[in-house]
């Protein structure tokens, strides 16, 4: 019923228009018409299919938009909602000074035009800032609840917004992460990234181009499983060129915490005082500690760079160097760790086949 109701009005504004439209013809044109009538009605006609044809394409977007907030949660609803009120206030005070300014009649319009756009400009602003801090925006309208008291009291602390950079999203472990829930907090994902990863996407190198698919994959399926959480923010600062020093800044301004597996970044970021979450780290902290005199089996998949070396893989990703493996590449053996060396940019265990170590 709605949907007809929409299409109709459009249809019946666009037969007015073009009805009451040729009286903003030129007069000389309306002299020259023998038959005005006529004219109005096939006016009226055309416009009643420009109706049709926009009265469709509104009915679509109107049913979109009700699907989209329909499936919002609604703490981001009432979070995007405040914002909005707050935009809308804070665009009214400061615009209504520039009313009480004199300007010429030829230029009136500038008044009406610039309380449009600064108003259009504030709203999108304080829904912007409501999906960044959407928790603490609610925590305003019910300050007496429990969880707003104990942070008051300073017993507990709001989990803080995470940053997600091009590394992290491609290496696609924070999947893993949220699926297990041990990671709080909104994910937050600049729309700088999100250039990034699609240049990666587009770039001439085959491997490139597959990590950067991997990367907008992962980051789609994220936004589907947690379409509450992950947000993506149209921040970007003219003035950086570089992506790290825009997350840098970024990260600051919010108050926020990177997360990242480029080591490189994460040290940067560590100097400006900005809190870093590496996924690397995490991992190392729970992968499975080989000592030396452990035993595995593993498989040799290439030489190394020593002679006689040969290089295998744990099913984590750890490269795993044998001394004399050379001879067993492509094959299974069993081996004897000798040593291992563990660092913020990942872990490398050292091993010899058991046969030679035992002889």
């Amino acid at each position: 019923m709605l949907d007809a109701i929409i299409i109709i009005s459009f249809i019946l504004a666009g037969a007015g228009i073009g009805f009451h439209g040729i009286e903003a013809l030129p007069g000389g044109v309306l002299q020259s018409v023998t038959n005005p009538d006529a004219l109005r009605w096939i006016c009226a006609g055309f416009g009643a299919i420009f109706g049709l044809a926009f009265g469709l394409v509104a009915q679509s977007g109107f049913r979109r938009f009700e699907r989209q907030i329909r499936e919002m949660p609604a703490f981001m609803l009432l979070s995007r909602a405040f914002g909005l009120v707050i935009g809308l206030l804070v665009a009214n005070l400061l615009l209504a000074p520039t009313f009480l300014l004199p300007i010429p009649p030829e230029f009136s319009f500038i008044k009406p035009l610039t309380a449009i756009v600064g108003s259009i400009l504030f709203a999108v602003s304080g829904m912007s800032l409501a999906d960044v801090h959407g928790r603490s925006l609610l925590r305003l309208i019910n300050p007496g609840s429990a969880e707003t008291l104990l942070i008051a009291e300073g017993t507990i602390r709001p989990a803080s917004t995470k940053v997600l950079d091009t590394s992290c999203i491609i290496d696609g472990r924070i999947a893993e992460l949220l699926d297990t829930g041990f990671l709080e907090g909104q994910l937050l994902v600049p729309q700088f990234v999100l250039q990034e990863l699609q240049q990666v996407a587009d770039a001439s190198n085959d491997q490139k181009r597959i990590r950067g698919r991997r990367g907008l994959d992962i980051l789609n399926r994220l936004r589907e499983d947690y379409p509450d959480r992950v947000v993506i923010h149209p921040a970007d600062y003219d003035d950086l060129q570089l992506v790290d020093a825009k997350l840098v800044r970024l990260v600051q301004e919010i108050n926020g915490t990177l997360l990242t597996t480029d080591y490189n970044l994460n040290k940067v970021a560590t100097v400006q005082n900005v809190l870093v979450l590496n996924i690397n780290d995490l991992t190392q902290a729970i992968r499975p500690m080989y000592l030396p005199g452990d035993s595995l089996d593993l498989k040799i998949l290439r030489e190394g760079k020593e002679p006689a070396q040969g290089i295998g893989y744990l099913d984590d990703g750890t490269m795993v160097v044998v001394e004399e493996g050379r001879a067993y590449v492509g094959g299974e053996v069993q081996v004897i760790v000798t040593s291992s060396l563990q660092t913020s940019a990942g872990r490398m265990i050292f091993a010899k086949p058991k046969a030679s170590a035992v002889a």
